[in-house]
């Protein structure tokens, strides 16, 4: 009897040890680490707004551990309006996942900056692109595929790229240390650049940035530290396990 308890309990911590790890939650590791949820998958807690003061009234949704936008017209920032977290950051490993409706697009933003007069779609930002390749029109548009899921949005397109199914979770990442920068798809490094250099300068002024100065010091998607913005482009996405690591 005794050796078969034992092996019982050998089972429980086999089986508690593959027990996948709940959405929205830390790791006694990642707390150590210095990993910090953005989003606590209960509220909208470190949320509001985009130009606001509070978070939407409508159009965003908690609900089953997601934060949800929902369908609208398919405009740019033009019903509920995106949100940002109420915090900045600078240097960070960011991940998070998404899951699209098909012909969908939205966007993970970093280094918004909110200026004034307020633009006519969403803030201005370096955007991780969240896109249905296969339905949405945007991905033929850009340049080289620029616009199309994982890319450095109008700039730089993903390569070597696996996007899961739509109506599945692709898990994604944007890790920015001093000025290189990288975006991840589902585990594999899609983008690689440095904020500043001159082929990035070059990047942006034959992009749909290239006619204003879109950060405090004048350059587009140079500014030392921003928010963090989830998109409303009118379409249905859903965002979970948004975590940041500041570096």
């Amino acid at each position: 009897m005794k050796n078969l308890l034992i092996a019982a309990g050998a089972l429980l911590l086999l089986i508690a040890a593959e027990k996948p790890q709940a959405p929205n939650t830390l790791t006694n590791a990642e707390k150590k680490a210095g990993w910090k949820l953005l989003f606590d998958g209960k509220t909208t807690n470190g949320w509001r707004g985009a130009y606001k003061e509070t978070f939407p009234t409508g159009g965003w949704s908690v609900e089953d551990g997601t934060i949800t936008i929902e369908k609208a017209d398919g405009r740019e920032s033009r019903n509920a309006g995106d949100i940002v977290t109420t915090g900045e950051y600078g240097d960070f490993d960011l991940t998070f996942e998404f899951k699209l409706t098909e012909g969908a697009n939205s966007g993970l933003k970093y280094f918004v900056a909110e200026h004034t007069p307020k633009p006519a779609g969403s803030a201005y930002g370096l955007e991780y692109q969240v896109l249905d390749d296969d339905k949405h029109p945007d991905a033929k548009m850009g340049r080289n595929g620029n616009r199309t899921v994982g890319s450095l949005y109008d700039l730089i397109p993903a390569t070597e790229k696996a996007a899961k199914p739509i109506g599945e979770w692709n898990q994604a990442r944007v890790l920015s240390k001093g000025s290189h920068v990288e975006h991840w798809l589902n585990g594999k490094k899609v983008v690689e650049y440095e904020r500043g250099s001159e082929a990035f300068r070059q990047l942006v002024g034959q992009s749909k940035y290239k006619a204003a100065s879109y950060n405090t010091n004048g350059r587009f998607g140079e500014a030392p530290k921003g928010h963090i913005l989830l998109q409303d482009h009118g379409d249905k996405v859903s965002f979970r396990n948004l975590k940041i690591r500041e570096l």
